[in-house]
């Protein structure tokens, strides 16, 4: 939003509003992160609201009080939560029965806020003080190993949320998705990478007449910052896993990772052929970088 001020007769100073209707609606959400409200996270709805494009009574986490907060902001009447996005409930907390996971990674992939951690084939565990109990890891899990339990007795929407566990999740979300992004973009530049190399390593006969005219190779994975922080990452994650192989060995770890059935096998496969095509890690990336 910017204001014309008139500081001189003929003289126009633009000036730029330091919040957006779009900034300070998001303030006011609890930052879940849950997509119940029909938008993939807490900040395109708050655009959407600002735009006149959703209502503001369609965050069920934020419950009634959520409804009032934004209906104050906008200069409008407190409203009903839409029953079609959901109810306000108590706050529920993610729970994996780890004896049962087997370690797919599907729930890790959907956490909005990183709030799992775990191996491929090795068991995952909530961190309790990370979820925002959005149930996003419970549709894609293939064994239906994790229950959402509730943790607030009865309280609900905001008595059940404070604001400082918000702006932790909006900070964790926005954290994951700047990863997601670099994490892409190196894809992309390892891509260039491997099509320059092969193209510079094309028999002469199948070189183009003018040498000029062939494209400068991309900049070498080795040489790319993002690269190399992604592979420190997954040292990381392969410390985790070995600590995890550890605890396999003592009973700790999950009991049917050999026994999945074809279905839930071709939806991991799925998973990890996405994770592949956008340079997001696991095991597929991992065997192909040794061809």
């Amino acid at each position: 939003m910017r204001v014309r001020l008139a500081t001189a007769p003929n003289v126009n100073v633009t000036v730029t509003a330091r919040e957006t209707l779009a900034d300070r609606i998001e303030d006011l959400l609890p930052q879940t992160q849950c997509t119940k409200c029909g938008y993939p996270a807490c900040r395109p709805y708050a655009e959407a609201i600002a735009a006149g494009d959703a209502n503001y009574n369609q965050c069920p986490p934020g419950g009634i009080e959520g409804v009032a907060r934004l209906a104050h902001l906008l200069g409008k009447p407190v409203i009903a939560l839409n029953p079609e996005n959901g109810v306000e409930r108590p706050r529920p907390l993610a729970v994996i029965d780890e004896n049962v996971c087997i370690g797919c990674t599907l729930c890790m992939q959907a956490c909005p806020v990183d709030a799992i951690v775990g191996a491929a084939k090795q068991m995952h565990t909530v961190i309790e003080a990370l979820c925002t109990g959005c149930d996003l890891c419970v549709p894609p899990c293939p064994v239906d190993c994790i229950a959402m339990i509730p943790v607030t007795l009865d309280a609900t929407g905001w008595d059940a949320w404070t604001q400082d566990q918000a702006d932790a999740a909006r900070e964790r979300h926005d954290r994951r998705l700047a990863r997601q992004a670099r994490e892409r973009e190196a894809a992309v530049a390892r891509a260039a990478a491997r099509q320059a190399q092969r193209h510079a390593e094309r028999p002469a006969s199948h070189a183009p007449d003018d040498a000029q005219t062939a494209p400068a190779a991309a900049p070498a994975v080795a040489d790319d910052p993002e690269a190399k922080k992604r592979a420190i990452i997954q040292a990381a994650l392969e410390r985790a896993r070995k600590k995890k192989e550890e605890l396999a060995t003592l009973g700790a770890g999950p009991k049917n990772t050999e026994r999945v059935s074809a279905d839930v096998q071709a939806q991991i496969d799925a998973a990890e052929e996405r994770r592949r095509r956008l340079g997001l890690g696991g095991v597929s990336e991992k065997n192909e970088s040794d061809h």
